[in-house]
């Protein structure tokens, strides 16, 4: 095994990394999971969840460490990208969750369409939220298409859960704030609820550079504010809930 591996890093440019108690193939050069992964997969406090959907899933990890979180759980992973597809898969493999968790290969923006009977029992989601007009282009297509609504923008992405989630079941996103309003006036579009909120910020005297969302489908108005999640501390060391979020 250890052969294998060490012949696909070698020849796919691509590294092997470990993060909590998984380990991951990313590339070298194109999209890499980062800090929002890790958050939103924090974010998610339910005691039980048995299907779990996450859209734009790049190399797996949110869904990978939701699959350890939720033993009995089934995780679908959704990614329009080829190559993070075939990433996907391999690290599904190598994590031995290949009898609870299987990746698809497909246009989001199509799932509306294809009549999927909702089955979900939560969603989530790291989508790209720059619009196409708005901040530097990232350099390489699977980083542009990662971070910028190349092949997916917000509306869709909505609607896509929508069409999948159960009645009464959640949606987890991480987003930008400045589009937050946009975001919450979709879901409300879409029949899904905004329930709770959670700003970040990079430290207590910054403002937020993220906010995570937990909304449900059909659920009641009403919403909480968690406390700030703040990543590092005055000294410039990372928050001791920031370190805990890596371990």
């Amino acid at each position: 095994m250890h052969g294998l591996f060490f012949e696909f890093e070698q020849y796919m440019d691509i590294t092997f990394d470990s993060i909590r108690d998984i380990k991951l193939y990313q590339s070298k050069t194109g999209y890499r999971f980062s800090v929002d992964s890790l958050l939103l997969h924090d974010f998610v406090n339910l005691k039980k969840v048995d299907s779990i959907a996450d859209l734009g899933a790049g190399s797996g990890i949110v869904g990978i460490l939701l699959a350890k979180k939720y033993p009995e759980s089934y995780v679908t992973l959704f990614e329009i990208q080829e190559n993070l597809a075939g990433l996907a898969e391999k690290n599904v493999i190598l994590n031995n969750l290949q009898d609870r968790v299987k990746v698809i290969q497909c246009d989001i923006r199509e799932i509306p369409t294809l009549q999927i009977s909702p089955g979900f029992d939560l969603i989530v989601s790291n989508p790209p939220f720059r619009r196409l007009k708005s901040g530097l282009l990232s350099l390489g297509e699977e980083k542009a298409v990662a971070r910028h609504e190349i092949k997916l923008n917000i509306h869709e992405l909505i609607g896509a859960s929508s069409s999948l989630l159960k009645s009464k079941k959640r949606l987890c996103i991480i987003y930008h704030p400045w589009r937050l309003p946009e975001l919450m006036d979709i879901l409300k579009k879409n029949g899904i609820e905004p329930k709770r909120l959670r700003f970040v910020h990079s430290r207590i005297s910054s403002e937020a550079k993220m906010v995570l969302l937990e909304a449900v489908k059909n659920g009641r108005a009403g919403l909480k504010v968690d406390r700030p999640f703040y990543i590092y501390n005055e000294k410039g060391d990372y928050t001791e809930e920031m370190k805990k979020i890596y371990t």
